[in-house]
Parts: C-alpha cells; sequence; structure tokens
C-alpha cells in the first residue's frame, strides 16, 4: 500500500485537518486560524480581527500580518501575542510617538503601518520574526458607525488571509431594536463557487452572516489564487421606521438620536453644475463627465431648475438663467454638454463665483439650492491662491446653500477642495480614475437628488456635549445622527425636539426615551452608544478644525486629540505604538489622509511599508513554551475537490424570558485526544441550500409584538422544536416534533452520508453521523468518538491532552513538531474544536456540534452549515427551498396549502448565547409534507 507523509502539531485549537500530499506542500509559515468577527448595535460596528500563525521551519522566520479595513473606521486595539507574552499598542499624540520610534526611525527598522489603498480601504501591516517551531497570535480592532447612503447601511468586511486557512471564519451579527426591514449580502466573497460558503439568518431584530469557506473554496473561486482569498464581504441592510421622529436610545449615560423621516414630499432644487474642461481633463475624463452629465439630466426631475457652466481659463454658461427641467431644456442642455472640449487652463475661482451668482439671481421660493463644482486639478489662473478662493467662495455663498466639490483623480488639491465644501454646509468626493468613473458621478448625484427638509435643528433636554445639531438639508436616503451626553441625572428620560422646514410648512417631531432603562446590548459594547459619541464627536472635530485657524483651530484640535487619546483611536492627531522587550523595535501606526500616495508617505516617518522584529526563543527543553489551553493536530494526505457550506440547521429552545442577543463567537479551550487515527473520505463538490433548518427545544411560548395578530394561544410543549429560514423571510417558521424520537436528520445517498440523533426533552443526548461503509463519529455530552473501523480517537470535552501512539500515527500533547507515517488514505474529514463546539466535515457536509447547558445538564445541538443541494437529500435537515407566503388573519400559505400559525419565541441554540428567536408555529406535516415515520429511525 502506498504511503503518505502525515505532518502533526498542536497549537490552539484541535485541527485535525486531511489534505494532500501532492496538491499543497507544507506551508513554512502556517496561518493554521483567521477569525473575523463583526458586530453591529445600531449600526456601530466592532469589528475584530485574529490571526494565529505558526513557524514550522527549525529556524526563525519572520511572519507578517496584512489586513485591509475601511477607511472610515478608526483602530482602536492592536495585540501581539508570542511566546506568552501579550504586547498591546498604545495610541499616543503622533509628536510623542515620532519620538518614541526616533532611533528606530534613524535605522530605517520601523515606520507607519498604515497605508491607503483603493476607494474604500486602508492597509495595516505588519510582522515579527519568530523563533523555530513557534508561533504568534495577532489581533485587531477598529471600529466604525455605518452611514446610510441611498437607503441602506453597508458592512464592508475584507478578506486577505495571504494563504489558504483550514480554520477560516467570518461572523457578522447584527442587532437593531426597531427591526431589520431588509438585509442582503454581496461582495466577491458572495459569488458563484463561493456563494455557499455564505449562511444568513435573519430574525426580526437580529441577524447573522457567516463565511466559513473550505480551504478548497479559498484556491478555486474568482477572488482566490495561490495566497488564498482576496475579496469582500458586503452587508447591506435598513432598519425599520415606525416613528418619523426617529429613533432614541439612551444607555450609561449617553444618548444617541437617529433621524430619517421618509413620508415627506421632496422639495424641488435649483441645482448648478460647474464643471473643469481644461487641459488636464483630456481624453478618458472628460468622456465619462459628457457620459454621466448626460445621465444625471435624464434624472433631474420636472420641477427642478438648473444650470450648466464650464470653465478652464474662461467661462461659459448654457443659459445665463437657471431652467426648468421640461423635456425641451433638457434636451437643449444634452447638446451643450456633448459638445464639452478639453482646453486651456484651470480659473476655478470665477466659475465657482458664478455660479452662487447664478444661484443667487435665480432661487426659486420653496426650494432647495445646490451647487456641485468638478475639476480634476489645482487653480493656476485667474485667482489662484486656494485661500483666497475659499474665503471668495465663503463670503459670496454666506451660508444660504452648500457646495459640493467633486475632486477627479490624484492630481486635485483635494484638501483644498474639502475644505471649501465644508466651510460652505457641503462635503468633497474624490472621483477616481477606472472605468466607472461616470457610475461614480451618477452615484453621487444620486445622494442630493431629493432634498425633503431644509434647516433642521434638534434640540435635547438634560444634555451636554452633543455632536452636530443644525443641518442644512436632509436628502432623502440619508440619515442625520447625533449623540451626546446626559447630564441631568434627575431625569427620568431624554426628550428631543426636531424643528425643520418642508415643501410646505415648517414642521416639529418630538420623542423621548427613558434614561434609566437602557437599550439590551452585548455585555462586551455595553458602552457602544458612548462609544459611538465618542467616534462620531472625534469625526466631526477634525472636520471643523479643516475650516479654522488659529486659536479657534488649536481648540478643536486639543479636543479632538484628547478624545481620540481617552478611547484610543487612532486617528490624523495619533499613533498607535508597540513597544517590545529592550533590544526590540518599535511599531507605530498613523491614519493617512485621503489620497496620500504610498511614495509620499515613505518620505514621512510613517511610511506605508515598515519592518519591525521581535525574537522568540525555545525554552530549556528545546521547544517553545504553548499555553497549556492550546492544541493542534494536523494530518496531511490525498484530498479531492472543495467543499461548500449550507446554511445551518440550528437548534433552539424555547423560554418565557427574553435572553440577551449574544454574537456567535468561539473561543480556544482543549480537549483530550485519546486513541486515535483518521479514516478514509474524499471531498466532493456541494451546493448551497437557500433554506436553514434550525433544532429547537421548547417548554414555553410567548406571544408575538403588537403589529403581527395571534391566532390562538400556543400550548405547552415537551418536545424538540424545528425552524426553518427562509433568506428572503426574517420571520422563520417553526414546528414540534415528540421527545424521545430517534430523528433520521440528514441524509447524502450519493456521499454515504448520514445523520441520526435522539432527541431529550432539552436537546440531543447522542448524535451519530456514519460515512461510506466504515467511518463512523459518535457525540455524546461527555465525548466524541470517531472509528474507521481499524483504529480510533477520542475526543473528552474539557480534559487535557495526553500522549498515545496507534498505527504509527503518534499524537502528542507537548508544544512542537513531530512527523510519522501512517497508511496512505483517501481522507475527507475535517474536526476543528473550539471550547464547547466542535466543526465537523465529512466529504460534501459540514456540521457544526454545540455543547449546552441548562438547569446542569448537558446536551447537544447540530447545526448544519453546508450540503449538497441535490433533490436526493433526505431527512429532517434535508428539505430545501421551502417557501411560504403569509396571508391574512395568520394565515401561512405554503404552495396550495394553507394553514393557521401562531406566533412564538425560541432560544436559538445554533449559538454559543442562545439569542431568543421569533417564528411562526405550524404542525409538522405542513412543512415536513410527510408523516412523523418518515423521519425516523430504529437506530442511530
Amino acid at each position: 500500500m502506498d504511503r503518505t507523509t502525515a505532518s502533526i502539531t498542536f497549537f490552539t485549537t484541535i485541527l485535525i485537518c486531511a489534505v494532500s500530499s501532492q496538491a499543497r506542500k507544507e506551508q513554512d509559515v502556517d496561518i493554521y486560524s483567521f477569525h473575523i468577527n463583526s458586530t453591529v448595535t445600531s449600526r456601530y460596528a466592532i469589528t475584530v480581527i485574529t490571526s494565529r500563525v505558526a513557524n514550522r521551519l527549525n529556524e526563525s522566520k519572520e511572519i507578517h500580518f496584512q489586513v485591509k479595513i475601511p477607511k472610515n473606521a478608526f483602530i482602536s486595539k492592536f495585540r501581539m501575542t508570542i511566546e506568552g507574552q501579550t504586547y498591546d499598542g498604545v495610541v499616543k499624540e503622533k509628536e510623542a510617538a515620532q519620538q518614541q520610534y526616533s532611533q528606530a526611525v534613524s535605522r530605517g527598522e520601523s515606520a507607519g503601518m498604515v497605508s491607503s489603498v483603493g476607494r474604500t480601504l486602508e492597509e495595516f501591516k505588519t510582522s515579527v520574526t519568530v523563533a523555530a517551531l513557534s508561533k504568534v497570535t495577532f489581533e485587531l480592532t477598529y471600529e466604525e458607525l455605518l452611514k446610510r447612503h441611498l437607503g441602506k447601511y453597508e458592512l464592508l468586511v475584507n478578506a486577505q488571509p495571504m494563504q489558504p486557512v483550514a480554520d477560516f471564519k467570518i461572523d457578522v451579527y447584527i442587532y437593531e431594536s426597531p427591526g431589520i426591514s431588509f438585509l442582503e449580502v454581496k461582495g466577491g466573497l458572495n459569488m458563484k463557487e463561493l456563494t455557499n460558503a455564505v449562511t444568513t439568518t435573519w430574525s426580526v431584530k437580529e441577524a447573522w452572516v457567516n463565511f466559513y469557506p473550505t480551504r478548497e473554496q479559498q484556491t478555486k473561486c474568482d477572488v482566490c489564487g495561490e495566497n488564498g482569498l482576496n475579496g469582500d464581504l458586503i452587508i447591506m441592510y435598513d432598519v425599520e421606521r415606525p416613528k418619523p421622529s426617529g429613533e432614541l436610545q439612551a444607555s450609561n449615560g449617553y444618548f444617541v438620536h437617529y433621524f430619517a423621516p421618509t413620508d415627506i414630499q421632496r422639495i424641488p432644487k435649483n441645482v448648478v453644475f460647474v464643471i473643469d474642461r481644461s487641459g488636464s481633463m483630456s481624453g478618458k475624463k472628460i468622456q465619462q463627465t459628457r457620459e454621466a452629465l448626460l445621465k444625471i439630466l435624464g434624472d433631474v426631475a420636472e420641477d427642478d431648475y438648473f444650470g450648466l457652466i464650464t470653465f478652464d481659463s474662461q467661462i461659459d454658461v448654457w443659459n445665463p438663467e437657471l431652467l426648468q427641467a421640461t423635456e425641451r431644456n433638457l434636451k437643449s442642455a444634452k447638446d451643450f454638454v456633448k459638445k464639452i472640449k478639453d482646453r486651456g487652463a484651470t480659473d476655478i475661482n470665477s466659475a465657482v463665483l458664478k455660479g452662487v451668482d447664478m444661484i443667487k439671481r435665480h432661487q426659486h421660493e420653496g426650494s432647495a439650492s445646490i451647487l456641485i463644482l468638478l475639476t480634476d486639478g489645482a487653480p493656476n489662473t485667474g485667482e489662484s491662491n486656494p485661500t483666497s478662493i475659499q474665503a471668495n467662495v465663503r463670503e459670496a455663498i454666506g451660508g444660504r446653500f452648500p457646495l459640493y466639490c467633486l475632486g477627479f483623480g490624484f492630481d486635485v488639491n483635494f484638501e483644498f477642495l474639502s475644505k471649501m465644501a465644508l466651510e460652505n454646509n457641503g462635503q468633497a468626493l474624490r472621483i477616481y480614475e477606472d472605468s466607472d468613473a461616470d457610475l461614480q458621478l451618477q452615484g453621487f448625484y444620486k445622494t442630493v437628488a431629493v432634498p425633503l427638509l431644509i434647516d433642521i435643528h434638534l434640540n435635547y433636554t438634560g444634555a451636554a456635549h452633543l455632536t452636530q445639531t443644525n443641518f442644512r438639508y436632509y436628502y432623502n436616503g440619508s440619515e442625520i445622527v447625533v449623540a451626546g451626553q446626559i447630564t441631568d441625572n434627575n431625569l427620568e428620560s431624554v426628550q428631543t425636539e426636531v424643528i425643520a422646514v418642508s415643501k410646505n410648512s415648517k414642521v416639529t417631531y418630538q420623542d423621548s426615551v427613558f434614561s434609566k432603562q437602557p437599550e439590551v446590548v452585548l455585555p462586551e459594547h455595553e458602552n457602544s452608544i458612548q462609544r459611538l459619541w465618542a467616534y462620531l464627536t472625534v469625526k466631526q472635530l477634525l472636520e471643523k478644525e479643516m475650516t479654522l485657524n488659529g486659536q479657534e483651530k488649536e481648540k478643536v484640535r486639543g479636543e479632538a486629540l484628547n478624545l481620540s487619546l481617552t478611547y484610543q483611536f487612532v486617528t490624523p492627531l495619533t499613533s498607535m505604538v508597540v513597544t517590545k522587550p529592550q533590544g526590540e523595535d518599535t511599531q507605530v501606526a498613523d491614519k493617512p489622509k485621503e489620497g496620500e500616495k504610498a511614495n509620499q508617505r515613505q518620505r514621512l516617518l510613517t511610511s506605508a511599508k515598515y519592518k519591525t522584529q521581535s525574537r522568540l526563543r525555545p525554552s530549556v527543553t528545546g521547544r517553545t513554551q504553548l499555553s497549556p489551553k492550546m492544541t493542534r493536530i494536523r494530518a496531511s494526505a490525498n484530498r479531492g475537490s472543495s467543499l461548500s457550506h449550507f446554511a445551518s440547521d440550528y437548534p433552539v429552545m424555547s423560554s418565557s424570558s427574553v435572553t440577551r442577543p449574544r454574537r456567535p463567537l468561539s473561543k480556544a479551550r482543549s480537549m483530550t485526544l485519546r486513541d486515535g487515527s483518521i479514516g478514509k473520505v474524499s471531498y466532493q463538490v456541494s451546493e448551497h441550500l437557500s433554506l436553514q433548518n434550525q433544532l429547537i427545544s421548547v417548554q414555553v411560548s410567548r406571544g408575538k409584538p403588537s403589529e403581527v395578530p395571534l391566532s390562538t394561544t400556543l400550548p405547552t410543549v415537551s418536545g424538540g422544536r424545528f425552524l426553518i429560514s427562509a433568506h428572503d423571510q426574517p420571520k422563520p417558521l417553526c414546528y414540534d416534533l415528540p421527545v424521545n424520537s430517534k430523528l433520521h436528520l440528514l441524509m447524502d445517498p450519493s456521499s454515504g452520508f448520514s445523520m441520526n440523533g435522539k432527541l431529550s426533552s432539552k436537546g440531543f443526548k447522542r448524535i451519530v453521523l456514519h460515512y461510506k461503509t466504515n467511518h463512523c463519529l459518535t457525540l455524546s455530552t461527555s465525548n466524541v468518538h470517531y472509528s474507521d473501523g481499524l483504529n480510533n480517537v477520542m475526543f473528552e470535552w474539557g480534559k487535557t491532552s495526553t500522549k498515545h501512539e496507534v498505527d504509527r500515527l503518534e499524537i502528542v500533547s507537548l508544544a512542537g513538531q513531530v512527523r510519522h507515517t501512517t497508511p496512505n488514505r483517501v481522507l475527507g474529514i475535517s474536526l476543528i474544536l473550539r471550547n464547547d463546539e466542535m466543526d465537523v466535515t465529512m466529504g460534501t457536509v459540514r456540521v457544526v456540534f454545540f455543547r449546552h447547558k441548562k438547569d446542569g445538564e448537558r446536551f447537544l445541538w447540530p447545526a448544519v452549515q453546508q450540503q449538497p443541494n441535490n433533490a436526493n437529500m433526505q431527512g429532517i435537515f434535508g428539505k430545501s427551498n421551502l417557501q411560504y407566503k403569509e396571508l391574512h388573519g395568520s394565515r401561512i400559505k405554503i404552495k396550495d396549502k394553507e394553514v393557521t400559525a401562531t406566533w412564538s419565541t425560541a432560544k436559538d441554540y445554533r449559538r454559543s448565547s442562545a439569542p431568543v428567536l421569533e417564528c411562526w408555529l405550524v404542525p409538522f406535516q405542513f412543512v415536513l409534507q410527510g408523516k412523523l415515520s418518515d423521519f425516523t429511525v430504529s437506530q442511530l
């Protein structure tokens, strides 16, 4: 029999991963775990990236950590754990940080770790030299307030671990107290081969998005390669808005107010476009500008008035007056646009003042005026001093309407445009020179196309240290956010009053929220509103500082700096310093300016690339010391094609009391490894199912919120409750099955996989998985046993590891690396254990098992993450593509059948924290379309 090499190494999690000896050479530097966990609580996102890396060599090796984060985010924590020692980054004033690492800089050994990458991301880099057979853990945390854009929020998560990773996970949890109105996942990580790796669960106020690609999937997708994944996962969502006054929340002495009314008539616009046609706009720039303007003119509303100005060293206007957007006027304007040609110099001063004058002379009652400048360069004729131009424009506009500045490309003086826009209640936006530049221009216009309110003033009682409370315009699809500190502790509630001007009249909105009863949030993020306030305050102070001079500028700068230091934010005023033991290099991370090029940063102390080293030394025994809780096993053999992920079949349990929603996180913990070898399994390609089956045990029911009518009172259930969620439905269906049933959970006849379990009053006490003819995995509440007919492996939950040797495969509980040989078997089994959780892959099926405890009793719950999408799948979790429709009177329709449903709640045990889910309870025959005997077995 042929033989192949098996490599076994122990790290933070126990991992048995079968790989092909022909397909991949053992990595010298192995990223064995890469996790991204993002929690969004009321639009405020905190994301943690954790990478665990091992040096497999018998010599020291430099290990790199390189990730991308959103430009709008602030880094708030960086930590490296090496050789049992933790090194935390400390945020300091930039000048102080520069002094601290000036000696290292003079040697050319360290510089800044953050640089701009593309339109929306910044890149964080660091490296550390790790001793032979040792490891390092990197942990980076960043925070951001999600901004509503065109009616939705977007959370962008980038994944680029730099190599395929066996234990790769992205877990996103969203909690929005008003309710989530829609949810969609896009991006390069949710396309083609990778769609099966994405699972989405949505339950009124909460949503979970999980991305669990296999190692094979990380090399065979459009955004994959030899270096693994390199793409984005974009989660888009919006919230319910039951009150026009907005959403007001208070917690721990701070409040936040989200204001985004929708049922308002649009206000007609007076809009003037000031377009640069200088020589630098030649070629593709001017072509894309013409194309964008033609499409924008097609979107101008009929009751809007508009004007067009083109400029180089000379100013030309389409019409000296603003004209209504009639069909005839739009045709004339489009003819004018088609004839725009590049030429001459750049007289920004005269062009913008011409646009201001045009709006001032032709304003219409009950309308909103907007001035939009598009340029690709710096002023070089006429008045060319940026400060003088800014003063001229500020005086001319006089706060009457906003100025938006669009900077085309990187030759433009973006800082000049930003200050000029901010001084006039607008903003600057960079248009990137790319094939979609015209779409970028159109996208900007859509954000300002529909004004709904003018002169918005927000007032709050008993509060201070408020963020911005006065806004010139409110546009459809956007959101006004105000946060502050509650200063009057005697107040039982925070009250707000919003005064604004709509199309026809002055409007007032009022609301209040109890300040002594905070919103339910995750324990680790109970201060999220306070941090949101700090984040938003710093952002606005930095914008304000840009428009000021002298003592006022220094005062605002000082306020922003103090908050940045207090909350450990890496901002343009601070740097994060990671100082290691004496004799080793210092690292510093700065936040780059918008549009700053890498070669510009290399001339500064905060260069975009840097090098830092920290050497790990082996212990006196010759092995690197590892934490006693950290153990990993890795075996190498033949592998086949990729595995895919499936929307999980998750168990949940009902409760009469609502538990606090928790993010689905996992932590490393040791388990006993006993007798063992690894069996024969082949990888196969599987497809994604659109349905999620979730197992729930329920004892008590609860009523649904008032907006959904109840049909009947839900009887007390003693048994298991299963839940099915369609991707386009926030309200899942659920049904009950009796206790002590031996359930046929899942079977894939094509691969020889089956999973059965016996249901008890609290959950499963025993679950058995069979694969092909001789592979069996048995899970109980005390241990996990794997057998291939010849050898056995035993895992005991929560115990320390022991040493055992079976069939020439050596399993060692000590740190280090051991190589041995074992018979060549086609392996496709992956077991990843962390805490009370086991992640099992057998062929084309992946299941995560959770061990829970209730009333002192342990029980198991399976969560199917992926399975092949074919009609031959059998079992309770094999049901797929189920769609239902809500009818009047709490009626549910599936295909041509209807049934009366009851609204209930249950704890979701597919997550370690067991959050409460709400569901429509229906008879199991209605969902399964069969009898109970069709889904039971005589033996497991």
